[in-house]
């Protein structure tokens, strides 16, 4: 993203979020904040979000959250009690929290973060207790140091969520990210999407992510960090993981897009796949 400003990439996530909770019955992912988080500023891009071309973009956006929601709720129901949202955006997952016991830290770019505030602030949305914001400017500081300032508890394991991101970075910064996390004591696990090497796609494969990929360039995101599956789980394995799964839109379909009379799934055009990695 550009320094200084607020992440366009993060936008549009948002809106095809909400654009969800208009669009799909039954919802893949209950997000009642979303819209009202929006507000009525983005109402050409709202409609945009919820036409039928945009169908199988908005399903993904939906799904991949709800997965890394599932999985999070698996670690809590273990005894996790932290989750960390890397590069959170407009994410609203701290203000629907249904765990008491659970804390939530939203790490991104201050100017981002600001921004974010000022949109919760104007939606009169209430910050809970349970949720501590990181802005982190990664030149001047490590995601270790930033969450302790926050008052993380890395002698507890935590569960961080790191969607829409991985794809932006480069690979040592995609591996000091991952061997932090490692650091963290039994239990800790991280689940994340990544964006498969352009060379390895089919012709229609490619058509489409040359065109994603020109649109996030021209809002100053270009992608710069892509893997093979087996690439991906070996640098998991190196950072010193134990285990790590892999869904790809097969698995999403078969987990939430069943029995619909929508006729509602992900299509085939799959550009990456979600991992999720376990201490």
């Amino acid at each position: 993203m550009q320094t200084g400003k607020p992440s366009k990439t993060a936008l549009r996530v948002a809106i095809r979020r909400a654009a969800h909770q208009l669009t799909e019955r039954p919802l893949i992912l209950d997000d009642p904040i979303a819209l009202p988080l929006l507000g009525a500023g983005f109402a050409r891009d709202m409609e945009r979000a919820q036409h039928k071309v945009a169908r199988d973009f908005r399903a993904f956006m939906a799904a991949r959250s709800r997965f890394v929601e599932d999985r999070l709720a698996e670690a809590v129901a273990k005894g996790v009690a932290q989750y960390v949202v890397l590069g959170a955006g407009l994410d609203t997952y701290a203000y629907r929290n249904p765990f008491p016991s659970l804390r939530v830290f939203e790490v991104d770019f201050p100017a981002t973060q600001a921004w974010k505030r000022s949109m919760l602030a104007e939606a009169a949305i209430a910050i809970p207790a349970s949720l501590t914001f990181v802005p982190l400017d990664f030149e001047h500081k490590t995601l270790a140091e930033g969450l302790a300032e926050a008052g993380f508890d890395d002698q507890n394991p935590a569960f961080f969520g790191w969607l829409g991101v991985v794809p932006y970075l480069t690979l040592d910064a995609f591996r000091s990210t991952l061997t932090a996390v490692a650091q963290l004591p039994a239990g800790s696990g991280i689940s994340f999407d990544y964006a498969f090497s352009p060379e390895t796609l089919t012709l229609k494969r490619r058509m489409v992510f040359d065109g994603l990929a020109q649109r996030v360039a021209a809002a100053g995101e270009p992608f710069q960090l892509f893997f093979a599956p087996e690439e991906l789980e070996r640098e998991i394995h190196l950072a010193g993981f134990s285990r790590v799964d892999q869904v790809d839109y097969r698995n999403l379909n078969d987990l939430y897009f069943q029995n619909r009379a929508d006729g509602l799934k992900l299509s085939p055009v799959g550009l990456g796949m979600i991992a999720t990695a376990w201490l």
